[in-house]
């Protein structure tokens, strides 16, 4: 459940992103210190916040951590690849000095936290994000960015579909052999109508039937998501 509100809350982030300009909200700096990196994480909110969560590319330990302008105690154990800290309050325009080891390691994931929900635009870096996902996680990432552009913009969804089919035609004519029947005859009702956890479904039975196991695998196969993550603004 606390894996799903992580990705639920990047969703709205990035989506946010992709419609409006969002204010961005932390600024990062790192710098090699020997065998650990030391990081000056900078809120650029004009409002406190109350927590702040991490996430890394690889496993760390975190050595060291120093805030100016409050305290947010770390209250995941300090060896990990995600990291939580609150209970306290960092006052806006407020800095979090931390310090890691290995120093190869890098955050992939930035985003500060008022009471329960992430605020501000997040420190992402996409491609390291997307590869930390599981396929029913990208799915659902998808799914709510579809939804979404279905209440703001039906016709930009309608587009990104046809460009979709289009630029599968060719691949997708195998698999439509199978389902006999058009793959968008069976796919549109589904996006159109369906919540979330609906087309998350439809997706990961999608992806199964093109042998698919992991988002790295999706990413680089045959089938081109382009029109759809440039959709949902991934």
């Amino acid at each position: 459940m606390r894996r799903r509100m992580r990705i639920l809350g990047v969703v709205a982030m990035v989506f946010s992103i992709g419609l409006c300009a969002a204010a961005q909200a932390v600024n990062l700096d790192v710098y090699a210190a020997g065998d650990k990196a030391v990081a000056l994480i900078h809120s650029t909110l004009d409002t406190p916040v109350t927590g702040l969560h991490i996430e890394f590319d690889r496993e760390v330990t975190v050595s060291n951590k120093v805030e100016i302008g409050g305290f947010l105690p770390l209250l995941s154990p300090s060896t990990g690849t995600a990291f939580d800290f609150a209970g306290g309050a960092l006052s806006e325009y407020g800095t979090v000095i931390l310090e890691w080891e290995p120093a190869e390691a890098g955050p992939y994931l930035i985003q500060w936290i008022s009471g329960a929900a992430p605020v501000g635009e997040p420190y992402i870096v996409l491609e390291a994000y997307m590869a930390s996902l599981s396929l029913p996680e990208f799915g659902l990432l998808l799914a709510e960015g579809i939804v979404a552009a279905r209440e703001q913009d039906p016709l930009a969804l309608q587009a990104a579909f046809d460009q979709f089919f289009a630029a599968n035609a060719l691949y997708f004519a195998g698999l439509e052999a199978s389902l006999g029947m058009p793959l968008a005859d069976s796919l549109m009702p589904v996006i159109i109508s369906s919540p979330a956890e609906g087309i998350v479904n439809f997706f990961v039975t999608l992806v199964g039937m093109l042998g698919v196991d992991s988002v790295g695998s999706l990413m680089q196969g045959d089938v081109n998501f382009m029109p759809l993550l440039a959709l949902v603004q991934i």
